[in-house]
Parts: C-alpha cells; structure tokens; sequence
C-alpha cells in the first residue's frame, strides 16, 4: 500500500475518534480514542498490519521531532520551572527507577506465562 494511501488510512481513524470524542456525554481525548479505534481493528484483523507499516515506520523512526515543539514551549514556563526544580527532581530521581523495576517485572511474568503456554522461548 502506498505511504498516502496509509496515511489516508491513519487520518480516518484520528477523524473517526474525533468524532466519537465529540459525541460523548463526557470529555475523552480524541488521541486515546484514536489509539483504541487502532488496537481494536488490528485486533479484529479488520486492518492489517501492511495497511499502515511504511507509515508507522516513518514516524517511530522520526518520533524524536515529534518532542521539540514540546521542549521548546516548555521555555514560556522557565521561571514556573526553576521555581518546582527540586520537586520536579526529585520524583524524576525516584519514579525512574520505580518504572525500570516494574517493567522489568511485567517482562519477566509475561514471559513466565509465554512459557508455560508453549510460547515462543530464547
């Protein structure tokens, strides 16, 4: 499938939960919809992974200039910044480890339960 022709699809599914996002009786975040819109037809085979490869591909592989305009408005807050510095530090110094350690242990049961199911083994 052509790259247009995969975003075409990507932008359906983004325009799809915007509008589910905007019908609902609650506010829910059009991104996540999207996300779950996307799980549940590759799920159901209803959107084959090939339909949106070269595209995935291309934006993991850019994925980190998807962050500057992120950055770079977080300096319209610097003094909001230096002012939380510690704090900020400080769960930056303990949540990341705490995260290593609870993926760690997520990987190690999944892989646990993948072997006792006949999975796939290294």
């Amino acid at each position: 499938m052509k790259i247009i022709e995969q975003i075409c699809v990507v932008f359906a599914i983004c325009l799809a939960a915007e509008g589910i996002s905007a019908i609902l009786p609650f506010p829910f975040p059009a991104s996540v919809l999207s996300m779950v819109l996307l799980f549940v037809l590759l799920a159901t085979k209803v959107l084959h992974p090939d339909h949106i490869r070269e595209k995935s591909e291309f934006l993991l592989d850019n994925m980190a200039l998807f962050f500057v305009p992120a950055c770079v408005s977080l300096l319209k807050y610097k003094d909001a910044l230096m002012q939380n510095l510690l704090p900020i530090l400080l769960i930056c110094i303990f949540t990341t480890p705490l995260v290593f350690l609870v993926t760690g242990h997520v990987v190690q049961l999944t892989m646990r339960l993948l072997q006792k199911k006949g999975g796939p083994r290294e």
